[in-house]
């Protein structure tokens, strides 16, 4: 196998193993409030958006060290053990007790860090200039093809249900756990690159992915993951970059937790409303999977850069917020047991909300492939710090998102995205705006990226 090919089925594999292991959790997610909200009658007193919160709280805390621990433990194992932790979280579900709930809350929180400081660094280790915008398409779409398979499951085995039954949730919950627990096992067949550099030449990947036993050479290399994970912090790129990181932050709690419990809420969608929380799922899948596709696979025909894509993704995203604005009454995110029996500016129509439910996922798809193939460009030797404040900035916006979508009727949730995603569409502009000018004083193709 030759090392671009060796490099490509890396990616398939790593998106792949991705795919599983958030068909669980993504699905966990878009349904925990909604089951959840049925067991509050029992001994179990948990939330799920409180859950959400913490395990972004936590994650944000830990992305400035988990390239510290990718250093030290390297990347494939880091991905195997945060599987784990991804596995135990899910499993919770089967016999939920809420001091179980929140402490694995917590622990998934550690291991999304590493889990996806790791996979930065390994996407960018197997890409180069000219592949990074194809391999992060790739592997967005793999990834975002989980929202399809687990809420297809949900919308046919829960439909025409009004409340979850204990065996319901059981077998939804065992079943997610072995699915987690094979995407966990499938990151053993990642292929290790080969060292191609000069000698005496190395770059920070390579201190990530270093070979040597020493305990005092991986404690300097962890150091080093750390000083840099600080310094890159504080760069002009960075610090642009991070205001459309917070948007998506912001959009994917929205999307994963919030959205699918409004449309739970909604008494007028009848018997079928939990039911559509898999349909929109599914719909949110339909939409990443074709925005990964058309921006990384075919993105080599693109001689216009990232710009383009990103205005397109605030403009899908800002018709789905209209759109929602006018379909979904103002308290579905906070309401009862019972749902709610409001309306907006117009009945309540399961069409504009599956429509909605694709919309978000298409402007989302937008956002992430630009900003993961930008960091790879701009970061290609310092991967692993980038994407681990990639990571903080967007996990630490979700958990303050999930915090306040406890109090926060709709149309306020709403404005916050839009304030914050125009603020970001300007200021990833700026960065890219640079980007090509340094490519252009390079000499390279601006279609490249």
């Amino acid at each position: 196998m030759s090392p671009e090919s060796k490099k490509l089925f890396n990616i398939i594999i790593l998106g792949v193993s991705f795919m599983f292991i958030f068909t669980a959790f993504q699905t966990c997610g878009n349904i925990a409030q909604t089951v959840i909200t049925n067991l509050n009658n029992t001994d179990f007193h948990g939330s799920g958006y409180t859950s959400m919160s913490i395990i972004y709280g936590v994650f944000s805390a830990s992305s400035l060290l988990s390239p510290s621990v990718v250093a030290i433990v390297g990347p494939q194992l880091s991905m195997v053990v945060s599987g784990v932790f991804y596995s135990l979280y899910i499993a919770v579900f089967i016999q939920p007790a809420t001091w179980a709930f929140y402490t694995a809350s917590v622990f998934i929180g550690i291991a999304a860090a590493v889990l996806w400081t790791a996979q930065g660094n390994c996407l960018t280790v197997n890409s180069n200039e000219n592949t990074i915008g194809r391999n992060s398409g790739v592997f967005w779409a793999l990834l975002q093809s989980s929202l399809f398979f687990g809420n297809l499951y949900i919308y046919f085995a829960w439909q025409g249900k009004t409340r979850i039954s204990e065996s319901d949730r059981r077998t939804v919950f065992i079943a997610l756990t072995v699915i987690s627990l094979v995407g966990t096992v499938l990151f053993f067949l990642i292929r290790k690159q080969e060292d191609t550099k000069a000698p005496g030449e190395e770059d920070s990947t390579n201190e990530i992915l270093g070979d040597s036993s020493s305990a005092k050479a991986k404690m300097t290399r962890a150091v080093a993951a750390f000083k840099k994970s600080i310094k890159l912090s504080f760069t002009k790129e960075i610090l642009l970059l991070s205001v459309t990181t917070a948007y998506t932050g912001l959009e994917l709690t929205f999307f994963s937790g919030v959205y699918g419990t409004c449309i739970g809420a909604v008494n007028r969608f009848g018997s079928e409303e939990k039911s559509l929380i898999g349909l929109s799922g599914i719909f949110i899948g339909v939409g990443e999977i074709l925005g990964g596709g058309i921006f990384g696979l075919l993105g080599k025909s693109n001689r216009f850069g990232r710009n383009p894509i990103v205005m397109l993704g605030i403009v899908v995203h800002f018709i789905a917020f209209y759109l929602i604005f006018f379909n979904m009454p103002n308290d579905a995110p906070i309401a009862p047991m019972e749902g709610t029996d409001r309306v907006a500016f117009m009945t309540p129509s399961k069409e504009v909300a599956i429509l909605c439910s694709f919309l978000l996922g298409l402007g989302d798809s937008c956002f992430n492939t630009q900003l993961l193939s930008i960091l790879g460009f701009l970061y290609s030797e310092d991967s692993a710090p980038a994407f681990a404040i990639f990571k903080f900035v967007q996990s630490i916006c979700a958990a303050v998102a999930y915090f306040y979508s406890n109090y926060f009727l709709l149309q306020w949730q709403l404005l916050i995205m839009v304030v914050v995603g125009f603020c970001g569409t300007i200021t990833f502009f700026a960065v890219e705006w640079e980007a090509a000018a340094a490519l252009a004083a390079r000499g390279s193709d601006y279609s490249s990226i």
